[in-house]
């Protein structure tokens, strides 16, 4: 079932509008939450907020962001790395309740932002991001994100392992066998299907705290932390300052991570339903996580690459796997068993999962017919790629620009001031046309001599 009088691509197996029936879209809405959960509670368990109220934050905020959007944009949110920094030092300090005026402050920004785009338009988004550009910037998504992957594959703590690698390598086989080999409902969740059979050869060589699963309780409420609720209560401007910044790094992120979506759903979700609109969409969600008690949401990668392998851009997939994401935030056995999620595993998966973000982009310059033979073409890609996935970030004091963001600034940046072509090649094109006038006259010559 799909909305009438909306744009089908037919390339997919479900599109964006179409609605699967009950039982495949449980299957397939798992799926997503499986893609999305290990890297969802690893920020918070890493500057020491509750993994379930994330969980929670990123359900609620995936549907609000669906909702901004007008449900024209199958996207999942999830706690942004970006902000991992600054949180961890304010968690040391001065606790949550200025980590949380900081996330507050990140979705304000966002909305501004927001807010001027939709008074002044955004034609300029194809000026600045043409082909050239968003193909590198696509690609550099995937691959920079390739060395997490590995590491997760094969390192337990700082040490190479043997019994890592093969799990994350059968867990990747499985993946690609399930997606290749297999027609009907099986040939639509190779993602979460690789995951729980890696998860249970993860069991059996004793990767998996089963004890653990076997002692938490079913259910357990969320310690949700409401940073105004506190009668000492008082607005801290250095913790705001520290984190809301960053707001503008993920931006780029953000318009990366659309110009994906672009290429993968056949549409331009830039002017319709209009970036205002993404971005009202992301700041509402870190907004809402700021007033709980989670980190800054994003859109994710993993689903991106989920949406890819599987051809199922369906919206309403996405929103079960929010509703999925917040049932989970509060029934604590089954949050305490996706925690125990192997690292190979994810690093398997990812191997798959990354890969087709980076392929993207590829294919994004191929189908707009990217000659990379002019000079121009070639410096902005090598450049982008380079500083992007070799992550050669811009450090200011506190505040520090990512590789991804500082190499679409300088693609930008070279897109605009670089001429269409070098002068050898105006050289070059120069002495062919005169060439071809000589030929063309002492032709007529011949001709009036004969």
């Amino acid at each position: 079932m799909s909305d009438k009088n909306e744009f089908h691509d037919d390339r997919a197996i479900l599109d964006v509008h179409d609605m699967p029936p009950f039982w495949p879209w449980v299957g397939l809405s798992l799926q997503h939450m499986f893609s999305m959960f290990g890297s969802t509670v690893i920020v918070p368990l890493l500057v020491g907020l509750s993994p379930s109220i994330a969980l929670f934050a990123s359900g609620v905020g995936t549907l609000l962001h669906i909702m901004i959007t007008q449900r024209k944009i199958p996207a999942y949110m999830g706690s942004s790395f970006a902000f991992i920094t600054p949180m961890y030092a304010l968690m040391n300090t001065t606790g949550y309740p200025a980590v949380g005026q900081g996330i507050v402050g990140v979705g304000l920004v966002y909305m501004i932002v927001a807010g001027i785009i939709w008074a002044v338009g955004s034609d300029w988004v194809d000026k600045i991001l043409p082909p050239i550009v968003v193909g590198p910037i696509v690609m550099v998504i995937g691959l920079s994100l390739a060395g997490s992957a590995a590491k997760d594959a094969m390192m337990k703590g700082s040490h190479y392992n043997l019994e890592y690698f093969i799990i994350a390598l059968i867990t990747l086989f499985l993946a690609i066998t399930f997606n290749m080999m297999f027609k009907g409902f099986i040939g639509l969740i190779p993602v979460l299907l690789a995951i729980v059979c890696g998860y249970i050869i993860s069991a059996f060589c004793g990767l998996v705290d089963l004890h653990a699963i076997a002692v938490a309780p079913w259910f357990k409420m969320p310690a949700f932390e409401i940073p105004g609720l506190s009668y000492h209560f008082k607005i801290d401007w250095a913790a705001i300052l520290s984190i809301t910044p960053i707001a503008f790094v993920t931006m780029t992120e953000h318009m990366g991570h659309i110009m994906v979506l672009d290429e993968l759903t056949n549409r331009d979700f830039f002017k319709d339903p209009g970036l205002n609109r993404t971005l009202a969409g992301d700041g509402a969600a870190s907004l809402f996580a700021g007033l709980v008690g989670a980190p800054a949401m994003t859109s994710y990668g993993e689903n991106i690459g989920v949406m890819a392998i599987t051809k199922i851009h369906s919206v309403y997939v996405l929103m079960g796997a929010a509703g999925f994401a917040i049932l989970f935030a509060f029934v604590n056995k089954l949050n305490v068993l996706i925690m125990q999620m192997p690292l190979p595993v994810i690093g398997g998966i990812s191997f798959l999962l990354f890969g087709t973000i980076a392929t993207a982009g590829i294919q994004v310059m191929v189908e707009n017919k990217i000659d990379m033979g002019l000079k121009r073409n070639l410096m902005i890609a090598s450049t982008i790629m380079v500083i992007g996935i070799g992550n050669a970030y811009l450090q200011l004091g506190k505040f520090q620009f990512t590789g991804l963001a500082f190499a679409t600034v300088i693609g930008i940046v070279l897109n605009l001031i670089l001429p269409q072509k070098a002068a050898s090649e105006r050289e070059h094109e120069a002495k062919l046309a005169l060439d071809k006038k000589l030929h063309e006259v002492s032709k007529d010559v011949t001709k009036k001599g004969d």
